[in-house]
């Protein structure tokens, strides 16, 4: 499966952007989504996953009540809608696929992913 990211930018502290994940290739049903992210000179990290039929979300601490993973299977797409926004969000963010029902917290977990989409959060 192809992944794509898109809907990063540049937005000030306290707004609100909306990352989507447009999957080609495969059907994207039967993969768990995740989102990552990495910031300069740190590791990538975890952010947010759901399930291959879009139960089940789970989140960093650092953005729980903040972001929300969803999915559209029929749009083959998934989301990251990230409100509240902090300059501690900046970073690259990613998508990725998993070939299972339940998704992952850990970037192992994961064997397709789509190029980054740049985040930066001004304060």
């Amino acid at each position: 499966v192809q992944l794509q990211a898109s809907g990063g930018g540049l937005v000030q502290a306290g707004g609100s952007l909306r990352l989507s994940c447009a999957a080609s290739g495969r059907t994207f049903s039967s993969y768990a989504m995740g989102w990552f992210r990495q910031a300069p000179g740190m590791e990538r990290q975890f952010v947010a996953a759901i399930s291959r039929v879009g139960d089940s979300p789970f989140y960093a601490d650092s953005v729980k009540g903040r972001f929300t993973i969803s999915r559209d299977n029929a749009k083959n797409t998934a989301y990251l809608q990230m409100n509240s926004l902090k300059p501690e969000d900046t970073a690259v963010y990613y998508c990725a696929a998993r070939p299972s029902y339940s998704s992952a917290i850990y970037v192992g977990g994961y064997d397709y992913w789509g190029h980054g989409t740049q985040v930066t959060v001004s304060s």
